[in-house]
């Protein structure tokens, strides 16, 4: 399938934007990175519809929706390389489903590596958890994250199903990292391709986030984690990723564990594509996860 043209429009805003650059940087620059970050989103449907700015644990919760009483709630986990975020294109995908789906939406803006280290960035997203089911049952509850928002998921997932604790409705995960080490072979061979993401740069970020743990600790690469007994499992993956490779073997793990899945392979799409503004493959995709989240309203 041919790619549109706003799909090259898109790849030449990431150029200028020199995303690429900026991670192919060891020490990785996390203050420039900062610079797109957006904490308070602006636009009159966010003041219509922002219900309260609240925080659990060291996390400040963003709780949107368009519906007094929703039934469902949605908790997303934004991606950054868990260094920065949540930014523009996080927001806009919000609003999207929030104008779209009847969900309560909750925006984490969790802190942040190298102030913070995974150990305290898992702790307050088991925290999250837990608020949300003080109101809600877990079937209820859906995540969606894209990059390491995807990462804390999965990782959340495998700590409820050591505990024995009750599980989401679904996860959708869009370009989760699996695998924090970039010790993949075949990752060396997208990074000539990928627009966007370079191994230096992510495994200097990773790196920050660790705090001397290993790498491939599950914590932190859930690929390294059980795969058994997770709830319904919606990945969309790009082929122009370097974290491409690494998902492939996560998605292997989900099949010979039976999980009730779904995957989208967006070929020669960059990172995190269905949450890119502007691309038409993007909005197709954005539709197609509204549409997951509506079968259970």
């Amino acid at each position: 399938m041919n790619q549109s043209l706003t799909y090259y429009l898109a790849l030449m805003v990431i150029k200028l934007k020199k995303v690429k650059k900026s991670f192919s940087k060891d020490p990785i620059d996390f203050k420039r990175l900062r610079k797109e970050d957006v904490y308070k989103p602006k636009g009159v449907f966010f003041k219509k519809n922002v219900i309260r700015n609240f925080k659990i644990s060291d996390s400040l919760i963003t709780e949107i929706g368009q519906k007094n009483d929703p039934d469902k709630l949605l908790i997303f986990i934004h991606g950054g390389a868990f260094i920065c975020g949540p930014a523009k294109h996080h927001w806009d995908t919000i609003k999207a489903i929030a104008k779209q789906t009847n969900y309560m939406i909750w925006l984490c803006n969790y802190p942040k590596a190298p102030e913070h280290k995974i150990s305290e960035i898992s702790d307050n997203i088991d925290s999250i958890y837990n608020e949300a089911l003080r109101t809600y049952k877990s079937n209820q509850i859906s995540f969606i994250g894209d990059s390491v928002g995807g990462t804390l998921i999965t990782a959340l997932i495998q700590r409820l199903n050591i505990q024995n604790e009750g599980l989401p409705n679904k996860i959708i995960l869009v370009c989760p990292v699996m695998d924090s080490s970039m010790s993949n072979p075949d990752i060396d061979k997208v990074d000539l391709v990928d627009p966007m993401l370079s191994k230096v740069g992510l495994l200097s970020a990773k790196k920050m986030c660790a705090a001397g743990i290993d790498l491939k600790n599950q914590m932190i690469s859930p690929l390294y984690g059980s795969f058994e007994r997770f709830p319904e499992t919606i990945l969309y993956l790009a082929e122009n990723d370097i974290t491409y490779p690494d998902q492939k073997l996560a998605v292997e793990k989900l099949k010979t564990a039976n999980v009730t899945m779904k995957i989208v392979e967006g070929k020669n799409m960059p990172h995190i594509w269905p949450f890119l503004p502007v691309m038409k493959e993007a909005q197709s995709s954005l539709k197609e996860i509204i549409t997951h989240l509506n079968k259970d309203q």
